[in-house]
């Protein structure tokens, strides 16, 4: 994935208290006129995303103190947006913190609070097609997501610091945006950290001090296939590191990672940099064999998708109590249960399927999740464990597994989102195809679809008619058997 890892070595800081420059003068009243819409209307995450305008980029300065618990996290959001309508007023998603200042193009704007939405009305109104920024000087402590369906995830404190995984709805429990995959941007992250531990966020470290800081490995260019050994060197102030992304990324997708890692870094035998980073007491995870894993699958999954669509890949295995992994962008999560291979074949494709195609809305969310699941069964069987056709058959024979025929994976509905329909008649849907038009035809479909929907959003409907084209088959049927209807396929 990235470059370089971040430590805790002597380095420049954040000043996130320093005052807006200028003189101060209260927000203007605000101005009447029309208003952005406050969700994206996506029933399965009600009240995420808005209206009015398109994410640009995100520019986000974090401090973060793990050990604050009044207040981890001080930040500053700057979010460069295009206006889609006339604007007076808009919203951002924001959790719970505390917000001290906002302003749009340098000029104070009014805000308010209502539940999960940061309300900003600017001292002007904004026109259609106009680009303009938003500041948010914000802090607190953000509070990780515990949903009665879909459980315990976002932003995650370890015994170190901070595990974060967003999907589907916890960015704004940590930064303000437009916090639902239909609107991608580009990311930095300024992020400054106590002495002794490592932040690791999406993308390349632009900035920062290596690891060690003159006392360990030195951090080494591009094309370098060595895979040094990171240890953490005492460090006399907090230290800030700079990491970019250049390719859109949704928002539930980014992460920062805070804590203690050992690290690796180098690139593929393939030639894609590459950077993986496990915490020391995470003993069932080699940080060698997940480096080596993780360059390995990358490069078979180009072979078979396409060319990789971010600047590096790897991962990161964390001291998290969860049971989950995430396919954050260009560089996967992992809880303390560790990076087990057929997992880490399934994160990696989610790159392609997921990160680089994104869902348009939630109900197609069995586009990342069976798309996901096929590739890791791909994986079983390459490294010696049962056939695809076997997985197909061992689920196919479960003729009363209720959670998998009562459930369409095409439109899930909220409560089984990541239930056991999606990921396994997913990946079976993807079987039955490649079954119904051959093998060369299926992996066509699925490198066209990487490549034209590459950084941007699609649907199924979109699948369906890309399958049809490139098979010269009707697939009305088959589709509407494996993905909208309840009760087991009989025939297709």
């Amino acid at each position: 994935m990235a470059l370089a890892a971040v430590s805790a070595a002597a380095s420049c800081s954040i000043d996130l208290d320093r005052p807006a420059e200028g003189p101060s003068a209260p927000p203007p009243a605000a101005v009447p006129g029309d208003a952005g819409a406050s969700s994206v209307g996506d029933p399965y995450t009600t009240g995420d995303g808005n209206g009015g305008y398109d994410v640009q980029h995100y520019d986000l300065k974090l401090r973060i103190d793990p050990g604050d618990s009044a207040k981890a996290l001080d930040g500053v959001a700057e979010i460069t947006a295009r206006a889609t309508q006339a604007m007076s007023r808009f919203d951002l998603d924001l959790s719970d913190l505390n917000v001290a200042e906002v302003r749009v193009d340098d000029a104070a704007a009014r805000h308010e609070r209502q539940g999960s939405e940061l309300i900003v009305s600017p001292a002007a109104p904004l026109k259609k097609g106009a680009t303009f920024k938003v500041l948010v000087r914000y802090s607190g402590t953000p509070k990780t997501v515990v949903d009665p369906i879909l459980q315990r995830y976002g932003w995650i404190p370890t015994r170190d610091g901070v595990f974060v995984a967003c999907q589907p709805s916890g960015a704004h429990s940590w930064f303000p945006g437009n916090d639902h995959p239909s609107d991608k941007a580009t990311f930095d992250f300024h992020i400054t950290v106590p002495n002794g531990l490592t932040a690791i966020a999406n993308g390349e470290q632009t900035e920062g001090p290596a690891p060690g800081d003159g006392e360990g490995d030195e951090i080494q260019p591009p094309g370098s296939s060595s895979t040094p050994r990171f240890t953490q060197a005492a460090a006399h102030a907090d230290t800030t590191t700079t990491w970019r992304v250049k390719e859109p990324m949704a928002t539930y997708l980014a992460t920062v990672n805070v804590g203690r890692f050992d690290v690796r870094k180098g690139t593929t035998p393939g030639g894609i940099p590459i950077l993986s980073a496990v915490d020391p007491t995470v003993f069932n995870t080699d940080v060698d064999d997940f480096q080596a894993k993780n360059a390995q699958i990358t490069d078979e999954w180009v072979k078979l998708f396409g060319p990789y669509p971010f600047s590096s890949t790897g991962g990161i295995v964390d001291d998290a109590d969860v049971g989950f992994a995430l396919e954050t962008q260009n560089r996967p999560v992992y809880g303390s249960f560790g990076a087990q291979e057929t997992i880490v074949a399934h994160e990696l494709a989610h790159q392609w399927f997921g990160d680089s195609v994104s869902v348009t809305r939630w109900k197609d969310i069995w586009l990342n999740e069976g798309f996901a699941t096929y590739a890791e069964w791909i994986w079983g069987e390459r490294a010696g464990g049962p056939t695809v056709q076997q997985e197909f058959d061992t689920r196919y024979r479960q003729t009363d597994n209720r959670e998998v025929w009562d459930v369409p994976p095409g439109n899930p509905g909220r409560g089984q989102m990541f239930g056991r329909s999606v990921y396994d008649r997913g990946g079976m849907t993807l079987h039955a195809l490649r079954r119904k038009v051959g093998d060369a035809t299926f992996f066509t479909i699925l490198r066209t679809w990487a490549k034209e929907h590459r950084h941007g959003n699609a649907t199924t409907a979109q699948f369906i008619a890309l399958a049809e084209r490139l098979s010269d088959h009707k697939l009305d049927r088959f589709f509407r058997v494996w993905l909208y209807e309840r009760g087991r396929p009989t025939s297709w």
